[in-house]
């Protein structure tokens, strides 16, 4: 049994990742539904918390069904970090998590994010800051090191746990390379087998399929896997991913009535979360990605991003539905 301080996460939990404009509430409500074991907040900005920018409070929003969920922060400064933890525990998520991971530059330019991995000894201070400020478990996210030169994961992990954080979760690139190449798992390893660490280990970096959980699940010993893009627009992955680790073999396919079902949540609960206007707007991103693979599809996503209302919209999502459900039964 994988555990974050009290937070029971079964035998191999499977992670949401945190990711910008896309781990919102809809977002996590289809996620949660198909088999995430522990999700994330967007990430959220320890300034912004404190200047009460609506933005940054909105994305402090969390819901019973989403349990066991962490909201997560980034920042550069002590203060300003302990302070918006503080802020953070009154919504009540389960854990709080750091963010040293993120490589935009917007974020790396204000050593927050990403940009701390220049700085080992600020990173340490600052989550210890963060630590102390709260009765919650903290966790952490980040990458194995600024570039290729200066991949320090190993001494990371070792300073974090001396300072109190609950558990790891450690992105295969590093900064430099953004989200290019192939992420390397090996170093991951080193930081799960090192004797000292005893918090739990997560991997993340490129999982895609069930085949890929399974071989890295037993080539480097994690304790789970972060998933992050390959759950957009198909939330039903962290289930294939549990039938095929449990089983070794695979969950079939989701159905077109399926893929526009849970498309269709996602599109009322953004609706309900965020307003009608906004919701309709920034579903737009996740049409292409629910009905990936789908030959002739650009009709339909046309109408999908330009229609703006919200029956205009299901009436196409039937459409898509009525088509492709026609064409499978004439195959």
């Amino acid at each position: 049994m994988v555990k974050i301080d009290n937070i029971e996460l079964g035998e191999f939990p499977l992670l949401l990742a945190p990711m910008e404009d896309v781990s919102d509430p809809p977002f996590r409500a289809v996620c949660k539904a198909n088999g995430a074991d522990l999700m994330y907040t967007e990430f959220i900005s320890s300034e912004g918390l404190i200047r009460d920018a609506i933005k940054s409070r909105k994305k402090l929003d969390i819901f019973d069904y989403e349990r066991p969920i962490g909201i997560q922060i980034f920042g550069g400064d002590e203060e300003a970090m302990a302070l918006a933890t503080q802020i953070v525990e009154v919504a009540n998520p389960d854990l709080v998590d750091i963010n040293y991971g993120c490589p935009v530059k917007k974020v790396v330019c204000k050593g927050a994010g990403a940009g701390i991995l220049k700085d080992v000894p600020k990173m340490v201070k600052l989550t210890e800051a963060v630590v102390k400020s709260t009765h919650l478990p903290v966790t952490v996210k980040t990458r194995l090191g600024w570039d290729d030169n200066t991949k320090n994961i190993e001494e990371v992990a070792e300073r974090l746990q001396d300072v109190g954080i609950k558990a790891l979760t450690v992105h295969g690139r590093t900064r430099t390379q953004m989200y290019k190449g192939e992420a390397d798992w090996s170093l991951i390893a080193k930081v799960k087998n090192n004797s000292r660490i005893i918090i739990p280990i997560f991997g993340n970096g490129d999982i895609d399929t069930p085949e890929k959980a399974l071989a890295y699940k037993n080539e480097f010993g994690v304790d789970g896997i972060m998933i992050g893009r390959a759950a957009i627009g198909y939330p039903w992955i962290f289930n294939e991913i549990k039938h095929y680790l449990k089983t070794g073999t695979h969950l079939p396919p989701p159905t077109i009535q399926q893929r526009v079902a849970v498309c269709k949540t996602h599109l009322e609960k953004s609706i309900l979360w965020k307003g009608e206007m906004v919701g309709l707007l920034e579903m737009r991103r996740h049409y292409t990605h629910y009905f990936k693979g789908l030959d002739h599809f650009k009709e339909y996503r046309m109408q999908l991003v330009t229609l703006d209302s919200v029956q205009g919209v299901l009436n196409i999502l039937d459409a898509v539905e009525e088509h492709y459900t026609s064409l499978l039964e004439f195959a």
